[in-house]
């Protein structure tokens, strides 16, 4: 089973958790990140280092997000590796918190 980065994440895109991943299973688009289901490991260390709390083990994310468990991996598949620290996007402050961002999500395939 895998963790699965959800719907707060979008707009905010902190990478605190790239950090600590020991499996590289971070992926960057735009203005958002993924976990590859392939690539995690199930380490439980992401989840605790995500300032925007958008990090849930696939079997515990809310109902409304699951369309999530499904985009981290599709995305996982086009997006690239992400293994260092960025500063988050210019108003992670405030998009922190919002609901419904999925409408934001930038989907721009790398390939």
């Amino acid at each position: 089973m895998a963790f699965v980065v959800t719907d707060n994440c979008i707009l905010c895109k902190y990478t605190d958790c790239v950090a600590v991943c020991p499996a590289d299973a971070f992926y960057e688009g735009p203005n958002f990140l993924v976990i590859s289901p392939d690539d995690c490991i199930d380490c439980d260390l992401c989840p605790v280092e995500c300032p925007a709390d958008a990090i849930y083990q696939e079997d515990e994310v809310p109902e409304d997000q699951k369309e999530f468990i499904e985009l981290n991996a599709e995305l996982a598949k086009h997006w690239p590796r992400i293994t260092e620290v960025k500063p988050p996007l210019d108003d992670a402050k405030k998009w922190d918190g919002v609901t419904d961002k999925i409408q934001y999500l930038d989907t721009q395939l790398d390939d």
